[in-house]
This record gives C-alpha cells, sequence and structure tokens, in this order.
C-alpha cells in the first residue's frame, strides 16, 4: 500500500474536515518566538479552504498532563494562523465539548476553526488502548473526515493520529507528503557524497539513526554535547563536559565500523571551554585532546565546537551532495557558543545539492540565528519522527494512512 493523500478524498466541498496538524511552538509570556510549525502548516490549509471544507484544526501544545493548563493554550496559534491566512480563525475554549461543538457547527464552506489543546484530555496520549479510542471517538464528531498532517507525532500512537484515522476516512496532508518524500530521498539512492551531520547532547538520543546510516552514508560529522562521549571513547580527558560513560563502549563500536566501512568520522579537533554553564561564562579555544588545560583546568565545560573545527565542517558539508543535519553544534542559546551551530547552518545554505535540517533543536537554532527558511533545500518539522524514520522504524502515524 502507498500513503493515502488528499486526492484519495475526493470532494470537501461542504465536508467537515478535521486536520491535524503539529502546532507545537515555543510560547514565551503568551507569545509564539517560532512560528515556523504554524507556517508549515498553511499550505495544506489553503488547499482545504480552496476546496471549499469546513476546516477543523487540532493540535497539541506542550505537555499540560491531561487537564486544562492556561498556559498551554492554543490561543495565541489560533491568532497567529488567522494573519497568516488572512481571514478569521474561530478558536474553541475545549476540545470537545459544547465549544468545539458550536464552533464547528456554525462553520461556512472555506471557514477554518482551531479547537483547544488536545492534550487537555487524558484519552489523547493514555496507553489504554480504549481510553485513547473513546476521546478518538470524540474527536470523531466534529468532522467527516482527517488529514494527518502533523509529521512531528506521527511516531506517537496517539488518538488524533492513530486512533481517529481508524474511524473516519483519512489521508496524507501536503506537510507530510513533502516530508516523507525528502525522507525518502535521504535513504533510498541519496546524491553523493552523503553526509550526516550530528550534534545535540546525547549521543544515546542518536544511537539508531547512527546504527542504520553508518552502511548507508560516505561522511559522519559530529559536535554538540555528543561529541565528548566520541573524545572520551579515544581516550581523551573531557574536564566536566556532558558525558555519557554507559555509552563509551558502543561508540567506540561506532568508530570501529566507520574506519571498516570506509566511512568518513570527522570529529572536533578544538572545543570552546567554558568556566561554568552560563551565556557570560569566561570560555577559551582548546584543542580536542587538551580540553583539560586551559585556565578552568579539570572544571572546564565544553560548550561549543572550535573555530577550526566549524572551518573543517563547513568544508565537508559544502563538498557533499547531500546533506541531512540534526542537533545543534553548541548552547546555540547563548550568543558566545553558537558561532559553531552558525557556521554549520551556513555551509548548509551553500550545498549544491539536497540540504536538510532535521527539525527540532536544529530548526529552532536556524531562525533564531537569523536564517530564512528558504535559504535551506528542506527544514523538517519533526526531529524525533525524522530520526525514527531514518532509524527504519515504523511509524504507527504514518502506517494507518497506508505507508508501508
Amino acid at each position: 500500500m502507498t500513503l493515502r493523500t488528499l486526492d484519495s478524498l475526493g470532494s470537501l466541498e461542504g465536508k467537515r474536515v478535521i486536520v491535524r496538524c503539529d502546532l507545537n511552538v515555543p510560547l514565551r509570556d503568551g507569545i509564539i518566538t517560532d512560528d515556523g510549525r504554524v507556517r508549515a502548516s498553511l499550505p495544506t490549509l489553503n488547499a482545504l479552504i480552496n476546496a471549499g471544507a469546513r476546516v477543523v484544526v487540532c493540535s497539541h501544545l506542550g505537555r499540560p498532563d491531561g487537564a486544562p493548563d492556561p498556559q498551554y493554550s492554543l490561543a495565541p496559534v489560533a491568532q497567529r494562523l488567522s494573519e497568516l491566512l488572512g481571514k478569521p480563525v474561530a478558536f474553541a475554549r475545549d476540545t470537545v465539548g459544547e465549544s468545539a461543538h458550536e464552533a464547528v457547527d456554525s462553520l461556512e464552506d472555506g471557514g477554518v476553526v482551531v479547537i483547544e489543546n488536545l492534550r487537555f484530555n487524558p484519552g489523547e496520549t493514555s496507553k489504554d488502548d480504549a481510553e485513547r479510542g473513546a476521546f478518538a471517538a470524540q474527536l470523531a464528531e466534529l468532522g467527516d473526515v482527517l488529514v494527518s498532517d502533523g509529521f512531528g507525532v506521527v511516531h506517537r500512537k496517539q488518538a488524533s493520529v492513530y486512533d481517529l484515522a481508524e474511524l473516519v476516512p483519512s489521508a496524507a496532508g501536503l506537510l507530510i507528503a513533502t516530508e516523507l518524500d525528502v525522507l525518502d530521498r535521504l535513504t533510498e539512492n541519496p546524491e553523493r557524497p552523503y553526509a550526516v551531520v550530528l550534534g545535540g547532547s546525547k549521543v544515546s538520543d542518536k544511537l539508531g539513526v547512527i546504527s542504520h546510516l553508518l552502511p548507508r552514508v560516505d561522511r559522519i560529522l559530529v559536535g554538540g554535547g555528543m561529541l565528548f562521549t566520541f573524545l572520551k571513547a579515544q581516550g581523551h580527558a573531557v574536564a566536566s563536559s556532558l558525558l555519557e560513560e554507559d555509552q563509551l563502549d558502543t561508540v567506540r563500536g561506532y568508530i570501529a565500523e566507520a574506519k571498516e566501512r570506509g566511512v568518513e568520522l570527522v570529529l572536533p579537533t578544538d572545543v570552546v571551554v567554558a568556566s561554568s554553564f552560563s551565556a557570560d561564562a569566561e570560555h577559551e579555544v582548546a584543542a580536542a585532546d587538551a580540553i583539560e588545560d586551559t585556565a578552568f583546568g579539570a572544571s572546564g565545560i565544553g560548550l561549543d565546537i572550535g573555530p577550526e573545527t566549524a572551518a573543517r565542517f563547513a568544508e565537508v558539508i559544502r563538498s557533499s551532495k547531500t546533506v541531512f543535519w540534526n542537533g545543534p553544534m553548541g548552547v546555540f542559546e547563548f550568543p558566545a557558543f553558537a558561532s559553531g551551530t552558525k557556521t554549520v547552518a551556513q555551509a548548509l545554505t551553500e550545498v549544491d545539492g539536497l540540504s536538510v535540517v532535521g527539525g527540532g533543536d536544529s530548526a529552532a537554532a536556524v531562525r533564531q540565528l537569523g536564517f530564512a527558511d528558504e535559504r535551506f533545500g528542506h527544514i523538517s518539522t519533526g526531529g524525533g519522527a525524522s530520526l525514527e524514520f531514518l532509524e527504519g522504524k515504523k511509524l504507527p502515524g504514518l502506517e494507518v494512512l497506508g505507508w508501508q
């Protein structure tokens, strides 16, 4: 079977279409600080509006633990969606209650309503099939069909992602179709050289993707907090930097496998070491094999790749034809330790081929550092989902839409 897309649903004019988006945006004092996921939902929503559908948008935001919590309300998202669509967007104050039903019943063809945070109901994320199914049945009362377009949640077996798709006619939206097309290009006959850039804090978060991609790529570049476990595995002291002692043997195995397969494993040669984990910490550049030789000694903390490493990473990235990047190179939230991530991002914009920013912190980083989305081949909306796809895992939210 192949993925069911919008065309499979036939005419949607006058139909109530539930659209499961991923509008889990960062908020600060009720203000959206990165609307990338909202903008990513627009192609599908506009297609449905133009088709005359009555659009019922649902999403989660944050982790409100199955009960209403004002700090996780989707009200700011509904407002931003209205601005981006250039038309009024109604907002229901509950998920499947009286407000939601009234708002949906009031929709006209081409109208849009956002219902409140799905995770205000414990059934959305329940591990109990019956509880999850009961909530899905309540959601099904709001629509005639489901368009699943929240790629960031397709790796979760949740009521709005999985169970609802079994209760009403369902298909993937344009965002999911685009994400899968890009991921397919990363896994099936990618143009070479093919480089994967991995960062973020922990090796353990990337074990599956490293294992699955080692036989498929030409180059792996390692930065972020996970680099220190690689350095330690090679016998280097890492002072007080982030370290996963329990992964040292696994990392040694990766290093050996890369060598055996002829995969170029590019590890940092220098690191920015700080006196503490803070934005204004004193810091200096140290050789990767001499981190404890800084003024901070054994208490130093590595918070970014060094300039020599950043330049080397950029060179490797620019000379590749396919690049997948997941995880920042350092603590980019602190300007003093954002240089490595910024250099890598800049290099991705200069790739003569396919460059993919793998969602999550990487997507947040490129936007915070001032890069426009259009400068990259693709910015994924689903960090965890992207990684699990690249690990070769089955994703329940895709399987229920016919993807094999």
